[in-house]
């Protein structure tokens, strides 16, 4: 029985090698993306941020690329003034970046504090009826904000990268970047690719947005890839964002 069992493994080794079963080397990108605001501002890790990798050269994406660089997306503050939304929400939101309100929690200054978020307080009031202790009730406190409030702006953009992303063809990968601004791509095949923001990423009071082809060599596999993203220009730099000032708000329908 043991030697049967020992000819079937041989055989399935040798079926492998002879079938191209063997698992073939693969590279890995690790983007770093480092920004800063202004010149004299420090340069800091680009947390929080997706990236995309689309097969195929930029010229072979030309017409994604083409479109992404001619949209025009609204801003976080422009989204949420339509809403009606209080300066201390967009206070909020801005300072920690966040596209929704599930990028970060929601502190208990913030809610029963000397300057609470209107928003927050009104929501963790209609907890406390909900459920029982203080603490359950801040930490459910999205589930009685306005799905508009609570990610709307988020969905807004999701839907905008969708949409564009139906030009492509072949298989997009994605990674969000680490509180660093670090983050790896995977399991990657030899060729070209274009790595993008694809929308347009607010830095501040300007917008940026990275559309550059990366080139994965043989040599590059089984091994890890480093790529410096910036909006400004270095030696280092592998990709610069090109950056525009932050679009106004679009006057509101009468």
């Amino acid at each position: 029985m043991k030697l049967a069992i020992t000819v079937i493994v041989l055989l399935l080794l040798a079926f492998g090698a002879t079938t191209g079963f063997t698992q073939l080397p693969t590279g890995v990108l690790r983007i770093r993306v480092r920004v800063k605001s202004t010149d004299a501002a420090p340069l800091r890790g680009f947390a929080r941020k997706r990236f995309y990798l689309i097969p195929g050269t930029l010229e072979q994406n030309r017409a994604l690329v083409d479109a992404i660089e001619r949209q025009q997306l609204i801003s976080r503050d422009c989204y949420y003034r339509e809403l009606g939304a209080s300066q201390a929400l967009m206070a909020w939101l801005r300072a920690g970046e966040c596209e929704s309100v599930y990028c970060r929690e929601v502190d208990q200054e913030f809610v029963t504090g000397p300057k609470p978020v209107p928003e927050f307080a009104a929501a963790y009031a209609a907890s406390q009826k909900e459920f029982a202790g203080d603490d359950t009730a801040r930490k459910w406190i999205t589930t009685n904000l306005d799905p508009k409030i609570r990610d709307g702006f988020y969905k807004y953009r999701q839907t905008a990268i969708a949409t564009l992303l139906k030009q492509t063809t072949g298989s997009v990968l994605s990674v969000m970047t680490d509180r660093n601004g670090t983050a790896y791509f995977t399991e990657l095949g030899p060729g070209p690719y274009v790595l993008s923001s694809v929308i347009p990423t607010e830095l501040d009071q300007s917008v940026v947005n990275w559309n550059c082809e990366v080139q994965v060599k043989p040599g590059d596999l089984a091994t890890e890839k480093p790529y410096l993203l910036s909006n400004r220009k270095d030696r280092l730099v592998k990709c610069v964002a090109v950056e525009k000032p932050l679009p106004p708000c679009p006057e509101p329908v009468k």
